[in-house]
């Protein structure tokens, strides 16, 4: 298998980056690339990659994502499936409770209909007279702290063994 493999890590010179990219794309022999999320996340085009696997996994979820997309470019002709290494009761275990926290929250501020409420919270932020604010806002406080209430209580922090009250 080794033989088969290329791997990519951060001592390498970013000239050197496309050139490892443009080998990997055009040699069959070579059946995996492997990298770090922090080296791989970012501006690679990994069109004949037809399986991602995870074994380091980031706190912020939209870092894996942009990772995984490294593979979902267009000009991809294959189906291609995303596998994530955890050993139960390790940090990975945390980390990824943390990262579908995190992207439940995204959801909840961004909204179920995927638009963004930053024209509203750009009104906020800009001091205006009180008859120039719209008298409702589409999604309030009130709907955006009950979401999140639904999404995470104190016992799912409890569990986690560490303390965070302040």
């Amino acid at each position: 298998m080794v033989d088969h493999c290329q791997a990519y890590e951060h001592q390498h010179l970013h000239a050197l980056q496309q050139t490892i990219v443009d080998r990997y794309n055009s040699d069959s022999e070579i059946q995996a690339l492997l990298l770090t999320t922090a080296i791989g996340g970012l501006g690679l085009n990994l069109t004949s990659a037809d399986t991602v696997i995870f074994i380091e996994h980031s706190w912020n979820p939209f870092t894996d994502l942009q990772a995984m997309d490294r593979a979902h470019r267009l000009g991809q002709t294959k189906t291609v499936m995303v596998y994530r290494l955890l050993a139960k009761g390790t940090i990975e275990e945390d980390v990824m409770t943390c990262q579908r926290f995190k992207t439940a929250m995204a959801a909840a501020v961004i909204g179920s209909d995927g638009n963004n409420e930053a024209t509203d919270l750009k009104a906020l932020a800009v001091p205006q007279d009180a008859q120039e604010r719209p008298k409702k806002r589409t999604k309030g406080l009130d709907s955006i702290l009950e979401e999140m209430g639904e999404l995470w209580d104190q016992a799912q922090y409890d569990s986690l063994g560490r303390s965070y009250d302040s």
